[in-house]
């Protein structure tokens, strides 16, 4: 695929993936091409993790299913996300941002607004959609073919230094790179977020698979091939749209049209 196709045609994979192992072949050239990202000095503060173990996996996915009904419970995924909600197709185009919850079963649509509210915890708990969302997440982590991790190493990673700053951007790097790379094979991802904001359940994660003291555990993706006939989740989104080039970019100093 080209480089800028591929850039372009990027996506979150929301749905589940093939039933099928990745190759050894496609997970070393996953690896190779994430090592030559850069890093400040050359340093590669990153190290990873293949996850390939069907039983691993499962428990990792519970974590994840579990947070996603603690986190919408407990009111704070409305809280930090609500802002990036939108219903339709009109206000999706007009933000530019954000995403479009299309996808819901028909009985809870009339709710949307409702629901996806930090008001709407009687509507959510009425229609069981933390469980919903919960039971997705779960079921999407548990039957992926493998789970990458991303860590760093502390001797890089200090959140009070520079050296912090700049490790976490060659993260970024790293992502970006995994996911051109996933892109281009036939192969999706998608951010295992949710145990992330909950710190007792990310420990759990990083204690079961074992990340030494002297390493963070940073991020985990789930990945597969893509199937593009599989069915979307219970509740699921899209987010192809963009702002536009004048409202992101400037010349020169902040506001001046390019």
């Amino acid at each position: 695929m080209d480089l800028f196709e591929a850039i372009e045609s990027r996506r979150t994979t929301n749905t589940a993936f093939l039933k099928k192992k990745v190759s050894s072949e496609h997970i070393e050239l996953l690896i190779k091409t994430a090592s030559h990202s850069p890093s400040h000095f050359n340093s590669q503060p990153w190290r990873f993790i293949i996850i390939e173990d069907d039983m691993l996996i499962k428990r990792i996915a519970k974590i994840a299913g579990d947070s996603m009904v603690q986190l919408m419970d407990d009111g704070r995924f409305w809280k930090q996300y609500r802002k990036y909600f939108r219903f339709s197709e009109e206000e999706t185009e007009s933000s530019g941002d954000g995403i479009h919850i299309d996808h819901l079963p028909s009985y809870l649509k009339p709710f949307a607004k409702s629901i996806f509210s930090e008001a709407g915890g009687k509507v959510i708990s009425k229609f069981r959609v933390s469980r919903i969302l919960g039971n997705d997440e779960e079921k999407l982590v548990a039957t992926s073919p493998l789970l990458f991790v991303i860590l760093l190493t502390k001797e890089e990673y200090k959140k009070e230094e520079l050296s912090g700053f700049y490790s976490v951007i060659s993260t970024g790097c790293v992502i970006q790179t995994l996911w051109l790379v996933t892109t281009g094979i036939g192969m999706g991802m998608q951010f295992i977020s949710t145990p992330g904001e909950i710190p007792e359940n990310w420990k759990l994660i990083s204690d079961m698979i074992e990340i030494p003291g002297t390493y963070e555990m940073m991020a985990i993706f789930r990945m597969g091939y893509t199937d593009p006939s599989v069915k979307r989740p219970v509740i699921d989104w899209k987010s192809s749209q963009r702002k536009s080039i004048k409202e992101l970019a400037f010349k020169n100093v902040f506001g001046n049209s390019l």
